[in-house]
């Protein structure tokens, strides 16, 4: 059969009503005889009948799917975020929903929009977005709402944060402690909070310690265009590290936003015959899993990414089950993961 199987054909074929095929395929208690319940349930495997979900949310206004929305599923960071939140939900008996914003806000709102008119109730979201008129609305309509990576300044939004600031001062003291006065910093634009903090906590160790920091030091790319995602990232360390060094002292250790990024300063050392760590460090930001497998492995700052989704989807279950409207705010803590890629001048 070409055409979709309702319960209205297997009622026809049973001779019984919708209703109790209705009952039988959902499990009801409602009383059936036991032959008739078997036949019904065997009428639905030969025609291999499949629910209409949709219908059934709009009967019960119960939605067994969650949406999330995040920059790019081709970054191993929310990669392994969307592996805690599908493992959460699965164990629940919820569906996961992903959507790529792809670094547009306008993407952004059409699937907010859209998840919204799939009566969704439940969203997580890395938003890059400026604009919440349209995430606000949608909350007063009653979407429940959990963020992730990016802090926003809404009432009534579950805020699962990392304490980038306190990464990137871990980071620069881990340095200085090695002996490096001459660190660069390579990233890409400073357009998220995430990054900016990353910087904040950097130049707050490098004041701390007394060290001077020469601007050109400071190698931030251009507003990226197009596609954002891990070869971008690449790239960036690459052309970066390019600028770095041509500079008369070139830096003893270089810094990066995250560990993509350090995988391009890494490659773009080798290309210029430069060892690491042995003429010069390089550290990155993210933990992700790639970084104990390159040559050398990578010292980084660890994000419990797949921690991060685990907690996102617990806290959305619990808010769609009770319906709690208290704003919940978590601070994640950065780890210290030293490898082989930083070398000690001391």
């Amino acid at each position: 059969m070409n055409k979709r199987v309702t319960i209205h054909d297997i009622a026809r074929m049973a001779e019984v009503s919708s209703a109790t095929v209705s009952r039988v395929l959902s499990s009801s208690t409602y009383p059936v005889s036991e032959k008739l319940r078997t036949k019904i349930q065997n009428l639905a495997e030969e025609l291999n009948y499949i629910p209409n979900m949709i219908g059934k949310q709009l009967k019960t206004d119960k939605n067994m799917t969650i949406g999330v929305i995040i920059p790019s599923i081709s970054n191993p960071f929310y990669a392994s975020v969307m592996l805690g939140v599908e493992e959460i939900a699965r164990k629940s008996g919820y569906h996961v929903l992903l959507c790529n914003s792809l670094q547009d806000g306008k993407l952004e709102e059409a699937y907010l929009q859209t998840l919204f008119e799939k009566q969704i109730k439940g969203v997580i979201i890395s938003s890059i977005s400026e604009n919440k008129k349209l995430m606000t609305h949608l909350i007063d309509l009653g979407l429940h709402v959990v963020v992730i990576d990016q802090k926003i300044d809404l009432p009534s939004v579950l805020q699962i944060e990392f304490d980038y600031r306190q990464g990137g001062h871990m980071a620069a003291s881990y340095l200085v402690e090695q002996g490096h006065r001459r660190i660069g910093y390579v990233t890409a634009p400073f357009d998220r909070p995430s990054r900016n903090h990353i910087y904040q906590g950097f130049m707050e160790a490098i004041h701390d310690f007394g060290i001077p920091f020469e601007d050109e030091y400071l190698q931030v790319s251009p507003e990226e265009k197009g596609l954002y995602d891990g070869i971008f990232e690449f790239e960036n360390g690459k052309a970066l590290t390019r600028k770095l060094l041509q500079l008369p002292e070139p830096p003893t250790a270089i810094f990066a936003c995250n560990d993509l990024t350090a995988f391009g300063v890494i490659n773009e050392l080798n290309a210029h015959g430069l060892k690491v760590p042995e003429h010069i460090s390089v550290m990155g930001f993210d933990n992700i899993e790639f970084s104990q497998m390159i040559t050398p492995a990578l010292t980084t700052i660890k994000q419990p990414d797949y921690e991060m989704g685990k907690l996102a989807c617990n806290r959305l279950l619990e808010k769609l089950k009770d319906g709690s409207s208290q704003e919940i705010e978590v601070m994640l803590q950065p780890k210290l993961i030293v490898r082989n890629s930083v070398r000690s001048l001391n």
